[in-house]
């Protein structure tokens, strides 16, 4: 019940609770009073704040009660309260810096000194660390704060917008059984990668099951998680003496006697129990006490589905048989199996809508069967017929083709039922004859066996012919691009030719030139020597 706090009040809580700081909140009150906002009265100053987005409807409750404490935690915000149990606190959160909203699991304060809450808290953190997987819900980190003497422990988780199965269950009052087929599909994908990574989860039910606003389902609440690797000494089963753990209703028989002594295959029993529960909007069973309930789940045989829900195919209803057996020997080994079983299920009789949905999910569970591929009936039901083998490819000689009597351009590729092959080399063409047309019934000769058979029947032996005939090259016609192109080769060439013999003229002038001036000089020492 919220107290008459006046607004002075009001504002000085909301300055202590570290929502805002003083100045915004100061800026803030002013303009609200230009807009005739009533700022003497603290409700409307509540709905004020709330309009602008400055505190949450949660968060106003507990400042109209006098709490002004308790909304902030390490770097998160909390803005309001997703749920709350036994063991802990769900709270919506804002990371102060990044604005990024998440989940925050804390435990509450009085489990703190309680070393099996404690325990089974920091496995949970360590067993969702451990896995990342989109039907998973994703951790982010795990903190200690101490507030007035206080240790609070938090996990801090993504955030899914959604409802778990139980409570959507209730606002759709029944689910199709393609709905409850594709929703445990993901939930069995989520706890295969679980398994894998070594998790028995342990408490898979409906409210564990969160589907999202998009139908993508992920699986929640580890915090009674165990590790296949754990020992003696380090398990919290032993060591608190727990001998049963898990939610009644949709508990393993074998995880009734002792819940550490168990498997994974007694998640594969729990999640058989939620299908059974997608289907029926029931447990298995609902009569008796709990330990009438825990004896049922050993010894008798839940309601069968079809008398109530003569809707869902047998071919459905054997997949939760088969999941819920008494003896784990009997179940799917599995979450793997399970996940397989109910995704071929869907390809099958998912319908038309679902298979284009889930296209990566139908290319990949088609092909089941190594020789068979599947066919869409006008029923919208997948049925199967022989796909033909491919014949292995036979190396043979391939004979020459005849030529056709389109006329290939020079340099261009002839293609062919053997391929592309390039055209004849115009230099070193063959000697040419006149084309003739191929024999129709000529066929190419297919090798034959070491006895001299053919191997293919569908071969004929090709008939003789004369010889094949080369294709006939094209004529050469010569285009205006051509001519100017020979225009100016020539000229080029003319002009290359004139500047060679300028060059010699040039260069036998002054050879010339030297040889007359050597004679000279050498004449006029006989002269002299004859004037001796």
């Amino acid at each position: 019940m919220s107290l008459k706090l006046t607004a002075e009040s009001f504002l000085a809580g909301v300055k202590q609770s570290g929502l805002t700081d003083s100045e915004t909140l100061e800026t803030l009150v002013k303009s609200l009073r230009g807009e005739g906002v009533d700022t003497t009265n603290s409700a409307a100053l509540a709905d004020a704040l709330i309009t602008k987005g400055i505190i949450t409807p949660w968060q106003s409750e507990k400042l109209m009660q006098g709490k002004f404490k308790g909304f902030l935690l390490g770097r998160y915000k909390l803005l309001s309260l997703l749920g709350k149990g036994e063991m802990s606190s769900i709270y919506l959160a804002e990371h102060t810096r990044m604005k990024r909203r998440c989940a925050i699991k804390v435990l509450p304060a009085n489990k703190v000194r309680d070393t099996s809450y404690l325990g089974r808290f920091q496995r949970e953190a360590q067993a969702v660390a451990a896995l990342d997987h989109p039907n998973i819900v994703r951790a982010y980190d795990v903190d200690t704060e101490s507030e007035g003497g206080i240790e609070i422990h938090f996990l801090v988780m993504e955030y899914v917008e959604g409802r778990d199965i139980e409570k959507l269950l209730e606002s759709k009052t029944q689910f199709t059984a393609i709905e409850a087929a594709d929703y445990l599909r993901q939930a069995a994908e989520g706890l295969a990668h679980a398994h894998d990574a070594g998790l028995i989860h342990r408490d898979i039910k409906p409210g564990n099951l969160l589907v999202d606003n998009k139908g993508v389902v992920r699986l929640l609440d580890l915090g009674l998680a165990r590790f296949f690797r754990d020992t003696e000494t380090e398990s919290l089963t032993i060591k608190h003496d727990e001998k049963v753990l898990g939610t009644a209703d949709y508990l393993a028989p074998e995880q009734a006697v002792d819940s550490h002594a168990v498997d994974e295959r007694a998640d594969i029993y729990s999640l058989g129990c939620t299908l059974y529960f997608s289907l029926m909007g029931h447990p298995p069973f609902t009569d008796g006490t709990l330990v009438q309930r825990l004896l049922a789940h050993q010894t008798k045989s839940p309601p069968p589905i079809r008398k109530q829900r003569p809707d869902v195919p047998e071919s459905l209803v054997a997949i939760v048989e088969k999941m819920m057996q008494k003896r784990k020997d009997d179940r799917y080994q599995s979450a793997a199996e399970v996940a397989a079983a109910l995704s071929k299920w869907l390809v099958e009789n998912g319908g038309d809508a679902w298979r284009k949905s889930h296209a990566e999910l139908v290319a990949r569970f088609a092909g089941l069967d190594a020789l068979t591929k599947p066919r869409i009936s006008g029923d919208s039901k997948i049925l199967r017929e022989p796909v033909a083998k491919k014949p292995a490819p036979v190396a043979e000689p391939v004979a020459a083709k005849p030529a056709s009597f389109d006329r290939p351009m020079a340099g261009s590729k002839v293609k062919g039922k053997s391929g592309v092959r390039p055209a004849i080399n115009t230099r070193t063409a063959p000697e040419i004859v006149p084309p003739t047309p191929p024999a129709p019934e000529a066929r190419r000769v297919p090798p034959a066996t070491e006895d001299g058979s053919v191997s293919n029947p569908n071969w004929i032996a090709a008939p003789p012919t004369a010889p094949l005939a080369a294709p006939q090259l094209p004529p050469v016609i010569k285009t205006s691009a051509d001519n100017r192109f020979d225009r100016r080769i020539i000229t080029i060439a003319a002009l290359v030719l004139g500047a060679v013999l300028l060059i010699a003229g040039i260069g036998y002038k002054l050879i010339a030139g030297s040889d007359q001036g050597k004679p000279e000089t050498e004449s006029a020492a006989p002269a002299a020597k004859t004037g001796l």
